[in-house]
């Protein structure tokens, strides 16, 4: 899969080519349903595979403080996508030209003129351009008007549930790892290299791998039993987990920071998947760094209790 970073750089690299497009945040089994079809599409009209998504995500250009919370970061959703066997990722620039830009514009300048999309996919909400002017409908006119073939996917449902970044998140706030789950189609994971932190854990007598969250707002916070998969090593690690701000040391951006069980190996630059299985407690400000010490402690004592059960 090839990465593409605007229209400015197509560069002629295809002649037309079957399309979707969105935030697609999460990957979830609605996105799945969509990219699916695009690939049998693809195949079946003998055209390349475009996947069209916005860096960063609109709500997150407009204001950091309204955009919900990001469950995949742009990488995460590149890996993700890799394994459909995309042919190309166009993303495109979210700035101030783009948001001021009419949804006819994008239709004609960016689907039809730059794109030559023969195929257009979409979610049966999805709208487009400035003050989100364009929805299916419109799409609809102009693929009667320019010839190609829109396709509007009703939403997957599982369990009278709408599947939905949104469901996701909720299912997240609500410590619901197993709906989230069924909604993604996989386990929910933060992916992430291992970068040098204060080495405060450390001091505190609990030594951890801080991951690089590169994502203005996680979907989890607190503490949680983990599993760890380390991209590099091929080597899976169970141990516990803090996203948050940590206030306690009056932190102001939020970080993961991860504790592995039984293990004191030199993994600074590696890739590890952290997979969320259960929240031990909310994330809050403690008197001194002692209480903190005795607290994370205790929170060791009932992840390693719930390891023993969950490997049973």
């Amino acid at each position: 899969m090839k990465i593409i970073r605007g229209f400015a750089n197509l560069n002629n690299q295809f002649t037309q080519c079957v399309l979707t497009l969105g935030n697609f945040d999460g990957l979830h089994l609605g996105h799945q349903q969509l990219i699916n079809q695009l690939v049998t599409q693809g195949k079946k009209l003998n055209l390349p595979t475009v996947v069209m998504l916005f860096e960063p995500q609109p709500l997150e250009f407009f204001g950091s403080d309204k955009a919900p919370p990001r469950l995949t970061s742009f990488r995460e959703k590149y890996l993700l996508l890799q394994s459909f066997n995309i042919d190309y990722l166009l993303v495109i620039p979210f700035n101030q030209h783009f948001a001021n830009m009419g949804a006819v514009e994008f239709i004609e300048q960016g689907i039809i003129r730059q794109l030559n999309a023969k195929y257009v996919i979409v979610g049966d909400d999805f709208c487009f351009g400035i003050h989100r002017q364009g929805n299916v409908a419109l799409l609809q006119d102009y693929a009667e008007k320019a010839f190609f073939e829109l396709v509007c996917m009703s939403t997957y449902i599982i369990d009278q549930l709408r599947v939905s970044s949104t469901a996701v998140r909720k299912a997240l706030a609500n410590d619901d790892f197993n709906l989230a789950s069924r909604l993604l189609g996989r386990p929910y994971v933060i992916q992430g290299y291992v970068v040098h932190g204060n080495q405060l854990a450390r001091q505190l007598g609990f030594p951890t791998a801080n991951i690089w969250l590169n994502r203005r707002k996680p979907a989890v916070h607190g503490v949680y039993f983990v599993k760890i998969s380390d991209h590099y090593s091929r080597q899976q690690y169970y141990g516990i987990a803090n996203i948050g701000i940590r206030p306690t040391v009056n932190g102001t951006t939020a970080i993961l920071e991860v504790n592995i069980f039984d293990f004191s190996g030199n993994i600074y630059g590696h890739c590890l998947a952290i997979e969320f299985i259960e929240k031990i407690r909310n994330e809050f400000k403690f008197d001194s760094l002692t209480a903190l010490q005795r607290q994370i402690a205790q929170d060791i004592c009932i992840a390693k209790q719930i390891q023993a059960k969950f490997m049973q």
